[in-house]
């Protein structure tokens, strides 16, 4: 136990040397290689974090983008829903006004008509009475009327009759 106390120095120098000649060993075998992969995956890992970068801001670009395009497609499709409302009224107006006139329409033919069919009733009924008439008168006279005397009678007796009619204000 006393040589632990008492240090020999030769054998300091030797485990110096032994220690330095080691370590010269591992940086040479070890070091260097271990150094270089560490250097290595350094700058592989700062590659990858600037490509992490790059592609993280191209994902924001291309985020915006989208989001203005997202927001330009809103506008247009509102747009189109209120050109497309107002498309929808011109067009209800427009059919309503055609509605419209096409009812107006059939009521002034309708009315037409009526008049048409007031006035040829007028007429037959007129023949109708002329005849009776004429039939009457031919029963109280005894014998029969010439066709032009009676046109000319009839003519005059509804002649006669619109102007009375004229002046009742009928």
């Amino acid at each position: 136990m006393d040589k632990l106390l008492q240090p020999d120095p030769g054998l300091m120098i030797w485990t110096i040397i032994t220690f330095l000649v080691l370590v010269a060993i591992l940086k040479k075998a070890a070091w260097g290689p271990l150094l270089a992969a560490i250097e290595a995956r350094e700058r592989r890992l700062g590659e990858e974090r600037a490509a992490a970068e790059k592609a993280r801001a191209q994902a924001e670009r291309i985020q915006r983008e989208l989001e203005e395009k997202l927001s330009s497609v809103h506008a247009q499709s509102r747009e189109l829903l209120a050109a497309a409302a107002r498309d929808g009224e011109s067009l209800r107006a427009k059919l309503r006004a055609a509605a419209e006139d096409d009812a107006r329409a059939i009521k002034d033919k309708t009315a037409a008509e009526l008049a048409a069919e007031k006035n040829k009733l007028v007429a037959e009924l007129r023949a109708h009475v002329a005849d009776l008439s004429v039939s009457v008168a031919e029963k109280l006279i005894g014998k029969s009327v010439d066709d032009g005397v009676q046109k000319s009678v009839l003519d005059g007796f509804f002649k006669d009759l619109d102007a009375a009619r004229g002046g009742r204000g009928a």
